[in-house]
């Protein structure tokens, strides 16, 4: 993992190199230093100490809430020549995608089920991120061999794409932290005190209930599923539904997730999939993505709850 973090280091650092150099981005200093402590982050987190990882994340906050981040417009593709691409090209310009979860499914089935996966190359249960990030890497080789593009542009589309997300590409890393910092703190036991008070002894289906609406609803607060769920597995979850109730630890897991990303749906705080978008698109409507997404995301959670329900109880 220590390789995938420094391939991550590097990718912000160049991020960073590429925000200096664009004199079109009134704020590109600004874009220079948060990607900078993203790449300080990444490349040393482990060596720095918790102080020193805080500051960081106190200057990312900083920097974001002030507004020093800008777009500016990096040298890259025109428009021209992206619809030029796609005439010529059609759906086939999405094959090289295609090697990115091709090459993570391959390669964890074939190391989990042969004997490569005694090798010890890969850390235990992390073989998936490897083989991520070596679809991505492979992903790019595919591109330069068939449509032989500049040898910098994966990193100039990179930068390009990066700082239209802006601060929000960091915000599920960063609540997903959070959630981990509530659990430690206790939130989930006093959510699994208020929850034993107000349900009564017995009732599975009401348990479940408050389980499911409580990680749609947290994840609503919190914008990610996963800084919900250590909050609702420890409060709920796992001493009520699973410990006292015997539920299917496997099911509660997995589909309480799916609560949790039904909240997802319906909150301008998940960013990067409901801002952004409305953002890249240039909706008028800031809140478009979400406002059309609640339609979806109430019937889903009513089906999630029946699941949970039967299927860990059965």
């Amino acid at each position: 993992m220590a390789t995938l973090y420094a391939l991550l280091g590097l990718l912000f650092a160049a991020f960073a190199i590429f925000a200096v150099i664009d004199r079109s981005n009134r704020k590109r200093f600004g874009n220079a230093a948060f990607w900078s402590l993203m790449a300080l982050s990444l490349l040393g987190g482990s060596h720095i100490g918790d102080l020193a990882n805080g500051l960081i994340v106190l200057g990312l906050a900083g920097l974001a809430g002030f507004g020093a981040l800008g777009r500016g417009t990096p040298p890259t593709t025109s428009d021209a020549e992206r619809e030029g691409f796609s005439a010529r090209l059609g759906n086939r310009v999405f094959l090289p995608a295609l090697v990115i979860p091709v090459t993570a499914l391959i390669g964890t089935v074939v190391w989990n089920y042969t004997p490569l996966g005694q090798s010890g190359l890969i850390e235990a249960k992390r073989e998936t991120y490897v083989f991520l990030c070596l679809g991505a890497i492979l992903a790019v080789l595919v591109i330069w061999a068939w449509l032989r593009p500049p040898a910098a542009a994966p990193l100039q589309e990179g930068s390009r794409l990066i700082e239209a997300i802006g601060w929000a590409a960091v915000l599920p890393q960063m609540l997903a932290a959070l959630g981990a910092v509530f659990a430690s703190v206790g939130v989930g036991a006093i959510v699994g005190e208020t929850a034993r008070a107000a349900i009564p002894d017995g009732s599975i289906f009401l348990t479940v209930l408050v389980f499911a609406l409580g990680m749609a609803l947290f994840t609503m607060i919190m914008g990610n599923a996963f800084a919900a769920f250590p909050v609702m597995a420890a409060g709920i979850g796992v001493p009520l539904l699973i410990r006292d109730y015997g539920g299917d630890p496997a099911v509660i897991g997995a589909i309480g997730m799916l609560a949790g990303f039904c909240g997802t749906l319906m909150t301008p705080m998940a960013a990067n999939f409901n801002l952004v978008p409305a953002a890249l698109l240039e909706l008028r409507d800031r809140n478009a993505v979400v406002k059309a997404q609640v339609a979806t995301a109430l019937p889903l959670l009513g089906v999630n709850i029946l699941l949970i329900y039967f299927l860990a109880y059965r």
